[in-house]
């Protein structure tokens, strides 16, 4: 008589995944609003829209992940702060149309599950979404064994967030005089890794624990900063002030992010030196001897976030920037463009 096969023999254990749930209930409950309808564990996330606050009332979604900045986790056997980086990586493109970031799911899917870097994870996801003030509600985690490696994982992250209509900023009131303000990123954020881990670890064959001139820390602490959140700094702002544009400088760059905003009559010139660079581009950029435009193209180079306000609002813009804790330079203005111009430029 053959021997009974069992989902666990093919690589699957529930009662692991189960272990995992509880482990991790307490922890999400860290991250909730008051709109939460129940718990963790059911079928779907509830959450009641307070339509009172609203007068109409649009619903902004972004879904993301994290790329192969994972693979640096996993070489580093960290994983408490790549769930920031998940996190970070929606509410920032939610926040980038005036939206409140207002729940968020995660799925995380494995070769096999490791309770303990699972849980890890979503301690890092809990803090992302405490920073951005939305709720965790929900997610999946998916065991597939053969499809990954038992070590390996992927992340992806889903958010809703809600902004009135007539508040949305799409940058179609950005004009010829406008300035832009760049608020600093945290290094690298979760963008370029692929070109990152080719000139760093396979042309130069690093380590993630070496440590090169202009760090003060190793390779792999540097690169597995998390990703900024710019949520609450946005919201502030948005207050007291005519936010005309925002832009998330993710993949892309400068080069293909700024333009996303622009009117077509309208060109950004950005200032080159206006903002510091933090050390880790040009180390990046001389290992690889990589160009110029493609680093701009490719990395945030030192800038997360770009706003652009009227010439009026600059100054008191910059002074609550300040206030608020956040490093923020004037690194270009909004000028007329013709069809013969690129829409961005620098200078």
């Amino acid at each position: 008589m053959s021997k009974k096969v069992s989902y666990k023999d093919a690589g699957v254990d529930i009662d692991r995944a189960n272990l995992f749930v509880e482990k991790i209930k307490p922890i999400i409950k860290e991250a909730s609003r008051k709109e939460v309808m129940g718990g963790i564990g059911g079928f779907g996330g509830l959450f009641r829209l307070d339509t009172e606050k609203f007068k109409d009332p649009v619903l902004v979604s972004s879904t993301d992940g994290v790329g192969t900045k994972l693979k640096i986790a996993q070489m580093m056997d960290k994983h408490d702060t790549i769930g920031i980086d998940l996190v970070a990586m929606s509410v920032n493109d939610i926040i980038v149309l005036g939206a409140e970031p207002l729940f968020f799911l995660d799925y995380i899917a494995t070769g096999k599950i490791s309770v303990e870097n699972s849980v890890k994870i979503v301690e890092g996801v809990t803090k992302g979404c405490i920073e951005a003030g939305c709720a965790l509600i929900g997610g999946e985690t998916a065991e597939m064994p053969e499809f990954y490696k038992n070590d390996d994982y992927d992340l992806a992250g889903f958010c809703v967030g809600i902004v009135d209509a007539d508040k949305v900023i799409d940058g179609s009131k950005i004009s010829a005089g406008d300035r832009i303000v760049g608020l600093a990123s945290n290094g690298t954020h979760s963008n370029g890794f692929s070109l990152v881990r080719k000139v760093l670890f396979e042309k130069k064959k690093l380590s993630v624990d070496d440590e090169v001139d202009g760090l003060d820390h190793s390779i792999g602490v540097e690169l597995l900063r998390p990703t900024k959140i710019y949520v609450k700094p946005i919201l502030n702002l948005m207050k007291d002030f005519n936010i005309k544009g925002i832009m998330h400088i993710t993949g892309g760059g400068f080069i293909d992010n700024i333009p996303r905003v622009l009117p077509g009559t309208c060109r950004a010139v950005i200032t080159k030196g206006s903002w510091e660079i933090p050390p880790i581009f040009n180390i990046i950029q001389e290992m690889g001897n990589i160009d110029e435009m493609e680093m701009l193209r490719v990395f945030n180079m030192g800038i997360g976030m770009m706003i652009v306000v009227s010439e009026k609002d600059l100054k008191e813009v910059l002074g609550r920037l300040e206030e608020l804790g956040e490093q923020a330079y004037t690194i270009g203005v909004i000028d007329r463009r013709d069809d013969k111009q690129k829409p961005v430029s620098f200078g």
